[in-house]
């Protein structure tokens, strides 16, 4: 680990707003404010809401100041990256906003049931040969079901026209009621000044001339779910830090 990585694991671990518990403390003693998110730290009552897979925070701490009345947690395992949302959190004083550091799959260690109203999925892997690990398949939706309100709402936003079309296909197949789809975002005409908050590598996608799409949908509790079954074309790009993906002839 670089000497970067290091200086910046240790700046967080002196900020408030941020947590990092690895499996082992985790396995040890639990999470003391599972369930407490409200009363322990933010002080409020306020709608509690998440950014899964949050990369650099650029979400989660804009959400935050457009917001004041709402709670926003940004989680992600890669601490050198969210060290930059912690950071810049903490400059501004910003209180509505917390970092947790911890693999996506042990969400459920964290928060209690009905504890969060809404889940942000921004520029996930679509993981294209991996269906338990792309973050809108039906194993997630159970486990984001345990900590969700019974009319808790999933955001989706990616690059990736394969995770698009899965998740469109996984809703589908469950019924879940649609609130907002589109494929081409900025060229909708949806004016919804949150969706006009761009990540670092969503700048760079636009530059590419890449479309970004969105789906905004209730999860609604289910007593089974669905895979969809259907064959989905691979995007024929490289994303930014995917490098599994195959180059297009095009050279994007």
């Amino acid at each position: 680990m670089g000497k970067n990585k290091l200086q910046k694991f240790d700046d967080m671990n002196s900020y408030p707003h941020v947590f990092q518990y690895p499996f082992s403390i985790l396995r040890e003693k639990g999470f003391e404010m599972k369930g407490k998110w409200n009363s322990d730290f933010f002080k409020n009552n306020h709608p509690i809401v998440l950014e899964l897979g949050c990369g650099k925070g650029e979400y989660a701490v804009g959400l935050a100041q457009k917001y004041p009345n709402k709670n926003f947690i940004g989680v992600d395992i890669k601490g050198a990256r969210m060290w930059t949302g912690a950071k810049e959190a903490q400059e501004k004083e910003i209180h509505n906003v917390a970092f947790l550091r911890t693999n996506i799959e042990l969400i459920t260690e964290f928060f209690a049931e009905n504890e969060i109203s809404e889940i942000w999925i921004t520029f996930p892997d679509p993981q294209m040969k991996k269906i338990r690990k792309r973050l809108t398949s039906t194993r997630f939706m159970n486990l984001y079901r345990q900590i969700l309100k019974s009319d808790g709402i999933i955001h989706l936003k990616s690059d990736s026209n394969f995770m698009y079309t899965y998740t469109c296909e996984m809703v589908k197949a469950n019924h879940y009621p649609v609130i907002v789809k589109t494929d081409d975002l900025y060229n909708s005409g949806i004016t919804d000044d949150i969706l006009e908050i761009k990540t670092f590598y969503e700048q760079q996608w636009l530059e590419r001339g890449l479309s970004i799409k969105y789906i905004q949908f209730i999860c609604e509790p289910k007593d089974t779910l669905t895979e969809p079954e259907i064959e989905i074309e691979f995007d024929n790009y490289r994303s930014f830090n995917r490098s599994k993906r195959s180059a297009s002839s095009s050279g994007l």
